[in-house]
């Protein structure tokens, strides 16, 4: 028996745990933290919610974009925003 809780299978993004609220609110955990080269309190998030599955998709890549471009300063490299 699936917890109400657990989005169902199809509904999956690899590196995240997805969770649906009592609410019908849709949550993404990120399962290993962004590098440590990320600020408290600025993107990107390792936790984000969003009120449909395709618009915490599309949360969830921004995160993922946002680690992408701190990654690369760091290293010294650009990425076209």
């Amino acid at each position: 028996m699936e917890h109400p809780g657990t989005a169902a299978p199809s509904q999956a993004i690899p590196g995240w745990r997805i969770i649906r609220s009592d609410a019908g609110r849709y949550w993404a955990s990120r399962e290993r933290p962004f590098p440590a080269d990320t600020l408290w309190g600025d993107p990107p998030f390792r936790t984000v919610d969003a009120d449909t599955f395709d618009d915490l998709r599309a949360e969830v890549d921004r995160q993922e974009e946002v680690a992408a471009r701190i990654a690369s300063r760091a290293a010294g490299e650009t990425i076209a925003e």
